[in-house]
């Protein structure tokens, strides 16, 4: 049995491989800076940043260790929007994805003490024509500062926003959990 380590702060990465009755302790412990590299395409930005992730941990892992590290992109136009850093960056993101589809990106990285998997889930998401008042209650109100594209599919926004995905609901949240299962799975 290997014990699983979960490097992140995300509550619902947390929850959504609790959900998985999967055994895992948390450890955050990191010096990897999330800063892609200049030239990566939109859809390589979140298998580096998770990549880097897991390499940035703070200890070399045991043996019986297995980490798992992950990164959620928005892409839009070719753009790639990670978590907004204000009010109004969270707003302007918002903006953007009113009334157009968009792509979130997961990647998730497998590694133990002698091999490593990254791999990515893709899912399309429609939003709604958002009024600048929606937007405005949404940022204020649940502060969407932690959330890649400055929204969260299970809160109110994803409720009168979103019209369809073509995907993964829980990739949209920032943990593929299905795939996650069966990578996890193979890997072991």
């Amino acid at each position: 049995m290997k014990r699983i380590i979960l490097g992140s702060n995300s509550p619902r990465r947390r929850e959504l491989l609790a959900g998985l009755d999967v055994d895992f302790t948390v450890d955050t412990g990191n010096s990897f800076e999330e800063i892609p590299e200049e030239g990566l395409e939109a859809h390589e930005v979140p298998c580096r940043l998770s990549a880097g992730k897991s390499h940035g941990f703070h200890r070399p892992l045991e043996a019986d260790e297995v980490l798992i590290t992950s990164d959620t992109v928005v892409i839009v136009d070719g753009e790639v929007l990670g978590k907004p850093h204000s009010r109004g960056e969270a707003v302007a993101m918002l903006r953007k994805l009113s009334g157009r589809s968009h792509e979130v990106v997961t990647a998730v990285t497998l590694r133990d003490s002698v091999r490593e998997e990254t791999f990515s889930v893709s899912t399309k998401v429609h939003f709604v024509e958002l009024t600048q008042a929606e937007i405005d209650h949404y940022v204020d109100k649940y502060k969407p500062l932690d959330k890649a594209g400055a929204y969260g599919i299970q809160e109110w926004i994803g409720f009168v926003g979103i019209s369809s995905i073509e995907g993964s609901f829980y990739n949209v949240m920032g943990f593929p959990v299905h795939r996650v299962w069966h990578e996890l799975q193979s890997f072991l």
